[in-house]
């Protein structure tokens, strides 16, 4: 790994962090904004590492308000990968529509789908809404910045890293 790929990685990863400081109301305290980065990531410097990005984001996101649903948060971690490794996949193939709504759908619906059987019905009810904002939110803020940052990344060679 370069230099300059490790210096970007991590710059993520820290901008993952303070998307991770700003919460989305939610039952749980875990929903922030620690993805966009990472799908901005999966973009830029390609899907491992934006997946990579969005596990880190996740835990230190959990973190932060004490891991409410203990090690669950594992699992969040892993799907939250998965998807935003998905979504860098599908976006490099020009499939953006079909990245976007299977990240939304992805996140929003299916992740959580796990504490149906685990914690019921009423906490899935609970958390699929703030999910699904959150998971739009972060959507927003990475399709808005990807164009931009992506013309950056061209001019500066980086997109090849």
């Amino acid at each position: 790994m370069s230099g300059k790929r490790a210096s970007l990685l991590a710059m993520f990863i820290a901008l993952s962090v303070v998307g991770a400081l700003i919460k989305i109301p939610s039952v749980i305290g875990s929903v922030a904004l620690d993805a966009f980065p990472a799908l901005v990531a999966a973009v830029l410097l390609g899907s491992r590492s934006g997946a990579v990005i969005a596990g880190f984001g996740h835990l230190l996101s959990a973190l932060i308000v004490g891991f409410p649903l203990g090690p669950m948060h594992l699992l969040i971690a892993a799907e939250m990968a998965v998807l935003v490794w998905l979504f860098g996949a599908l976006y490099e193939k020009s499939k953006r529509k079909i990245a976007v709504g299977l990240f939304l759908v992805g996140n929003g619906v299916i992740a959580p789908l796990p504490f149906l059987f685990m914690l019921g019905t009423g906490f899935y009810m609970a958390i699929m809404p703030g999910l699904v904002v959150a998971s739009a939110i972060n959507l927003v803020l990475a399709m808005a910045l990807i164009p931009r940052l992506a013309t950056i990344f061209e001019k500066k060679g980086l997109a090849s890293l």
